[in-house]
């Protein structure tokens, strides 16, 4: 009996310390999560782990900055085939400090200078997605034919004024031919089940503006040759002067009339072809979305045109001598093999878009190029060459003059109708065929690149 009762009064005892225990622990639990114990409690483990948390989200940083640079690089550098070529613009420096043969030289200036006037149309059009319309058109008259207008600010500033006037006129003449003609033979053999269409309102704006230029560069050559000026040797400066200007101030008023009067000026015309078109830009996936950011499109803008601008510099230096080394004439490669290159990103985008059914905006790339060139690259370059001191003049003589006013023409008639198929694109390429061998064997007797050659 005494044995129980010891039990029982040791488990009271310990019934009470437990209670006693518990009581204690709520008090803690009550002065430990308490405001002031709680901020007491977590200021030193903030200030212990700042310091921490700053240096993981930099190096985070710097690795998203890195990883966003590396995909950059690849969509621009690396997703193109063409770019393939670019090498050769380090190689041909390297021949040219090297070995200074001038035929080399050139030949691999032209294949470094191919990708990078593609990859500077790219980069124009990525931009274009955060510009807008309006903005996005006045970068594509900018940017679409800057390789062409860089080469000829070289050369003009090397006194090489005939080369600055041919390689605009083959500009003019390599895309109304061979960059319309694929992108019309192209489309014609990938849609063969209907006719094309385009826009015959905007073909028709455009065309007037290529008379309108024809016109400009005629009557200052039909005022040297038939010697009817005022001022001998002054009259023909002033005129092609003066001409330039009023060509500036109609291709900016054309750029007004195309980015704010026609809102959209390349949609097809009736309700029933716009559906089509939505229809098929819904089965092709929808819109499209830019692949680079814009401050990465600016900077590969940036890139592009200084890189090209560095390497145009070898180019306009060794042409002379190619046509020496390669016995060319300097008209065959002026007109034909210098605008091939600038014409790059304009052949692939007008083929791309004719082979989408998208005609409108072929003819935009490459009618509008041409537009551009004749406009205002050529105005731009007498107004250029009058404040470096030069001589740059409308006057492309009467053999080159003839074959704008000849090709203008002939495109004009191929565009009235408003239809494109394959068999027209194949008119105009043997066209160009036709051209090239007519360049490759005219001498271009009156330059003065040529009488330094021969001197």
């Amino acid at each position: 009996m005494q044995e129980e009762m010891e039990v029982k009064l040791r488990l009271e005892g310990a019934q009470s310390n437990l209670e006693t225990i518990d009581q204690l622990s709520d008090f803690e639990d009550e002065s430990l999560f308490t405001p002031e114990a709680e901020s007491q409690k977590a200021q030193p483990v903030l200030e212990c782990e700042h310091e921490p948390i700053s240096l993981a989200s930099t190096s985070r940083g710097n690795k998203n900055l890195r990883n966003g640079v590396y995909k950059s690089i690849k969509t621009v550098v690396f997703s193109n085939k063409l770019n393939l070529l670019m090498p050769f613009g380090p190689l041909a420096i390297m021949v040219h400090n090297m070995t200074g043969h001038k035929g080399w030289v050139f030949f691999l200036s032209l294949l470094g200078i191919t990708p990078l006037a593609e990859r500077l149309g790219y980069a124009t059009e990525q931009l274009a997605f955060y510009t807008g319309a309006t903005v996005g058109g006045l970068l594509n008259a900018t940017f679409g034919n800057a390789t062409e207008l860089i080469i000829s600010i070289y050369a003009l500033k090397s006194g090489m004024i005939r080369v600055v006037q041919l390689s605009l006129l083959g500009s003019i003449l390599s895309n109304m031919l061979l960059v319309l003609g694929c992108a019309f033979f192209c489309g014609g053999l990938v849609i063969r089940n209907k006719e094309q269409r385009f826009d015959k309102a905007s073909a028709v704006v455009n065309s007037g503006l290529l008379l309108m230029a024809v016109m400009g560069l005629l009557f200052p050559a039909v005022l040297h040759y038939t010697h009817t000026e005022v001022h001998f040797g002054r009259s023909e400066l002033a005129l092609s002067r003066f001409s330039s200007c009023v060509m500036l101030v109609a291709y900016v008023a054309y750029l007004v009339f195309q980015l704010k009067g026609q809102r959209e000026p390349y949609l097809p015309l009736t309700e029933e072809e716009n559906q089509a078109t939505d229809a098929a830009d819904h089965d092709d996936g929808g819109d499209e979305e830019p692949e680079i950011s814009k401050w990465e499109s600016i900077i590969w803008l940036l890139i592009m045109t200084a890189w090209i601008s560095f390497l145009s510099e070898y180019l306009v230096d060794a042409i002379q001598g190619a046509s020496v080394a390669w016995n060319i004439p300097i008209s065959f490669i002026s007109v034909i093999l210098l605008p091939i290159v600038g014409n790059a990103a304009e052949h692939a985008s007008a083929i791309m878009f004719a082979m989408k059914d998208k005609l409108d905006i072929s003819l935009g790339v490459a009618i509008g190029s041409s537009t551009q060139i004749s406009m205002f690259g050529i105005p731009f370059c007498v107004v250029i060459g009058w404040i470096m001191g030069r001589t740059m003049d409308l006057n492309f003589q009467l053999f080159e003059t003839a074959t704008l006013f000849i090709t203008v023409i002939v495109v004009a008639f191929f565009l009235q109708e408003g239809t494109s198929n394959y068999f027209k694109g194949l008119m105009l390429i043997l066209c160009y065929l036709i051209v090239a061998a007519s360049f490759f064997v005219h001498e271009d007797s009156s330059s003065e690149d040529d009488k330094k050659l021969k001197t």
